[in-house]
């Protein structure tokens, strides 16, 4: 809280580490528990940097369930066989699609040794959230989202198959991975495979996003915004650049791009942060829309051609301490590119209270949002070809990057950034700047 300086995403809250340099992170934790991870913002290196920060329960508190035996951290990554960092550059500059990874990795070893009779808690890597139980043979996990599951070594001693593969989207690795789950002892039958959900399987998605709930009690009270200062409409899309001569690797020689309310990010050459706490002008706008510039059929074939070019700038929001916020992402179809978005919000998590198939409709579909028990998440996958809407109050002060979760639709200006500002006390105000702070 308060401490925008230690997010990390590079040109927003900070410049990037030079070679050489090094940068010390002051973490405050205040109402987190359960699993959080930390990652690299700078280009793709999140491939491989990246970890788990787990947050045990208050000294004299438990968890609200059964206490687990061990506790170990399961990542699911992408694995590609090139340089990921050239990948990206070449990408980049041609305009194109990016390489798909070549397979995926959990946790890049074949498994860990499971005793009969006990529980293990496996933080895989919804926010830092406490939910109800769900019994459940599989989960939906989107990049970006932690979520704690508690596996009870009940079965017949064994060695068991876990897999994992990805959800249908425009450009994915069709492969599966694998790990073995192996019960103390030496066994010779073969490992039994799980039936996982087919990779267009929405209804197995949709049943498993919808029984997520938070547990919302006495001993874990949540705080929804009941009603609503700000209300933000949120298009995610795909979107194309022309090039001279249409000579770039995208759709009609074109340079490929994303946004959000047709606005594609574009990286400043200082980080948003300092140019707001030092009032240094050139660096950004604060004109980042409420809704979309155009209304049209966000979810069908055809499109005007206005909506396929995006305005690139560097536009932020900026909301007033305490504010209590509803945002609703809306996926679109321009350049057939509808497919899940995992859109994450730095410095917040919010309560996810609805989302559906097709267009919004802001008079019917906010009488089914779950105000009671909805889980406080800090990312969220937007289905493909629908909504998400959440809530959060904007307690937070300072600058606050949000962007889609998929690194391609990021590099491509899938994001925006919202500046908190100060409260009316020291408490509810930025620290100031760090003295070791990176140089532009």
């Amino acid at each position: 809280m308060e401490n925008p300086w230690s997010d990390g995403p590079e040109y927003v809250t900070q410049c990037p580490i030079k070679p050489g340099a090094n940068f010390t992170y002051d973490i405050i934790l205040s109402t987190e528990e359960g699993t959080l991870w930390w990652h690299a913002h700078s280009d793709w290196s999140r491939a491989t940097v990246h970890g788990a920060i787990i947050v045990y329960p208050k000294n004299g508190t438990n968890y609200p369930f059964t206490q687990p035996d061990d506790q170990f951290p399961i990542f699911l990554a992408s694995w590609f066989k090139g340089d990921v960092m050239e990948i990206v550059e070449t990408a980049l500059d041609d305009g194109g699609e990016f390489n798909i990874s070549d397979a995926f990795t959990i946790n890049g070893q074949t498994g860990n040794v499971l005793h009969g009779g006990k529980s293990h808690l496996h933080p895989c890597g919804n926010g830092w959230g406490l939910y109800q139980a769900l019994e459940t043979d599989y989960i939906l996990i989107s990049p970006g989202q932690t979520m704690d599951v508690l596996i009870k070594a009940n079965q017949t001693p064994n060695h068991y198959y876990m897999a994992a593969r990805a959800l249908e989207g425009v450009v994915y690795n069709n492969s599966t991975t694998t790990a073995l789950v192996k019960y103390s002892g030496n066994y010779n039958a073969a490992p039994s495979f799980p039936d996982l959900p087919y990779y267009n399987d929405t209804d197995a998605a949709e049943s498993f996003v919808d029984g997520i709930r938070s547990l919302a009690s006495e001993e874990h009270p949540i705080d929804v915004p009941q009603t609503v200062d700000t209300h933000m409409y949120i298009t995610v899309s795909m979107n194309a650049i022309p090039c001279i001569n249409n000579s770039c690797d995208g759709p009609n020689g074109s340079r490929l791009a994303a946004s959000l309310n047709n606005i594609s990010f574009q990286t400043p050459s200082m980080d948003i942060l300092q140019a707001y706490y030092k009032q240094i002008g050139g660096v950004f706008t604060t004109d980042f829309p409420d809704e979309p510039p155009y209304y049209y059929n966000f979810t069908g074939s055809d499109f005007p051609d206005n909506v396929l070019i995006p305005t690139l700038g560097t536009r932020v929001r900026v909301v007033e301490y305490n504010t209590s916020m509803e945002m609703v992402f809306q996926g679109t179809n321009v350049l057939d590119g509808a497919e899940n978005h995992p859109m994450h919000l730095h410095g917040f998590s919010f309560y996810f209270v609805g989302s559906g198939y097709g267009i919004f409709n802001n008079e019917t579909d906010p009488k089914s949002y779950n105000l009671v028990d909805p889980p406080e998440v800090n990312t969220i996958g937007v289905p493909k070809n629908g909504w998400a809407a959440v809530r959060f109050r904007a307690d937070n002060p300072g600058v606050w990057f949000m962007h889609c979760h998929l690194d391609r639709h990021s590099s491509w200006g899938m994001d925006m950034a919202f500046i908190v500002k100060n409260g009316t006390t020291n408490s509810t105000s930025i620290l100031p700047p760090p003295r070791n702070l990176n140089p532009c």
